[in-house]
């Protein structure tokens, strides 16, 4: 790897620096004849990134770690975690690095990353390497997500390597460029935790209420503190994954981050017809990570982030347990004030409408709607119109006509507010169907579609004419949609 000099950015190594013990100095592989493909110009800028130096021969080395500035220090990082509920010591890095951490324009402390850069010491029997199509997936529903204001890391950069991988058949390879707040994850606390160093433990919490929870430094006890800032922010971001019908598909502990943003863009997609038991992961055979279980699931994840802080909530064993399970319990209540507050907004209801009359709107719609199978995004969009008294697109899609017209009725006698719905009801979401599309295109040479894609979902709520395709459902041709990680 060369250094490079360039004036304006700087990445740090803190995390390299202060956890040495959870950080392997490591080098990206070189790519034999590296090609930007796609370059979140906002993001570049935020970040405080020269455009055209990024477009470079020079600055395209940079984003996948092969040309990186003087002293920059890039790891892979160490981390455990419940695979689909069974437990692994040692995960880590294995396809990753973390270049550092740079200083935006607003002086936020954000992890510069990288995905498919090479085998590391965590690769295990993997080979290190990441297929063009899963880095533009990740790059498109991550930017989707962050129009959509859900918490998300980011995508900076993907660029082809030149270098063939392996996979059924011979794919081009790629680098994601990622951007987060930081990569802190649950299985990063299960990892410090498993050494039985309790040093390591309260320097990577103290890390975290730095960084992430600064509030809990002012709690009597702040890694009680700690544990109930994470729990909030994850009660919080799968509401509002469930809001929107997007199923991640692979919640693994170490894809729990302790910012409360959403990472690792696998076999995750969006639903089409309502399905509470939508699953679209290949390698979800029982169903752990469906759309319905995601709730349960965050909920199982934060109980083992409590485990792995429990020494540091109380020396005391049961009484850490009674502090952390009076925290845990919070989490039902803060997830369900979340989502039943974003439902009320999809239906565009008053503030100050009484519970007895929101409640049974809601449920009785979402049974109308799941019998029904009807698309979730389209059918919560057309609703807006139907505020507005064209009713048509909207019971076009429900079944039972009879239900949904005295549910209607119910509906419109309280007077939603169609212009509210549609700040919040998307019309453009990642389309499973027009995602594939966008991906075969780009593996064959034509990243026009990506680009295109892009475009319409950066502005999910305002309704442009020409852009009729990424609003409409999936044919009916298309399906069963399975999902893949790309590993």
């Amino acid at each position: 790897m060369s250094e490079i000099a360039h004036p304006t950015v700087a990445l740090e190594g803190y995390f390299a620096r202060d956890f040495p013990e959870m950080a392997i100095p490591w080098r990206a592989e070189a790519a034999p004849e590296p090609q930007l493909l796609a370059l979140n110009e906002p993001l570049a800028v935020e970040l405080g990134f020269d455009l055209g130096f990024l477009r470079s021969p020079e600055g395209v080395r940079l984003l996948i770690g092969n040309a990186l500035p003087e002293g920059t220090s890039p790891v892979a990082q160490a981390y455990s975690g419940h695979q689909f509920g069974w437990y692994s010591p040692r995960l880590g890095d294995g396809r990753a690095l973390l270049l550092g951490e740079i200083a935006g324009a607003d002086g936020t402390l954000r992890d510069v990353h990288l995905k498919g850069s090479g085998r590391t010491p965590f690769a295990r029997n993997g080979d290190g390497q990441a297929v063009l199509g899963p880095m533009l997936r990740e790059y498109i529903v991550s930017e989707a997500m962050h129009a959509l204001n859900i918490p998300t890391t980011r995508s900076l950069a993907v660029v082809a390597t030149g270098r063939p991988v392996q996979r059924e058949t011979l794919l081009p390879g790629a680098v994601l460029t990622r951007v987060a707040s930081s990569h802190l994850r649950v299985g990063s606390f299960q990892y410090a935790r498993a050494t039985n160093d309790m040093d390591l433990l309260r320097r990577l919490a103290d890390h975290a209420i730095e960084r992430h929870h600064p509030s809990a430094a002012e709690d009597v006890n702040r890694y009680l503190g700690l544990l109930k800032g994470v729990i909030a922010v994850q009660a919080k971001l799968v509401a509002q994954w469930m809001l929107v019908g997007f199923v991640h598909g692979v919640m693994n502990t170490d894809n729990m981050t302790v910012s409360g943003e959403t990472i690792d863009y696998g076999p995750c997609a969006f639903m089409d017809g309502f399905d509470p038991g939508a699953v679209y992961s290949s390698i979800d055979e029982t169903g752990r990570y469906a759309y319905r279980n995601q709730p349960l699931v965050a909920e199982w994840n934060l109980a083992r982030f409590a485990e792995s802080l429990a020494p540091l909530i109380h020396e005391d064993e049961e009484q850490a347990v009674a502090l952390a399970v009076e925290a845990l319990n919070g989490f039902r209540q803060q997830y369900s004030a979340t989502w039943f507050s974003g439902m009320k907004a999809k239906l565009g209801l008053p503030e100050g409408i009484n519970d007895d009359v929101a409640s049974p709107l809601v449920d009785d719609l979402l049974e109308l709607v799941q019998e029904s199978r009807a698309d979730y995004t389209s059918f919560f969009r057309s609703l807006g119109k139907a505020a507005r008294g064209e009713v048509e697109p909207a019971r076009g899609q429900i079944l039972d006509s009879a239900a949904f017209d005295a549910w209607l009725e119910r509906w419109r006698a309280v007077t939603p507010d169609a212009d509210a719905m549609d700040r919040v009801n998307p019309i453009y979401i990642p389309r499973n169907h027009l995602v594939e599309e966008a991906l075969s295109a780009a593996t064959e040479g034509d990243t026009g579609p990506v680009e295109r894609l892009l475009e319409a979902l950066g502005s999910p709520y305002r309704e442009r004419p020409g852009l009729e395709l990424y609003a409409s459902p999936a044919p009916e041709s298309f399906g069963p949609y399975r999902t893949f990680c790309g590993t």
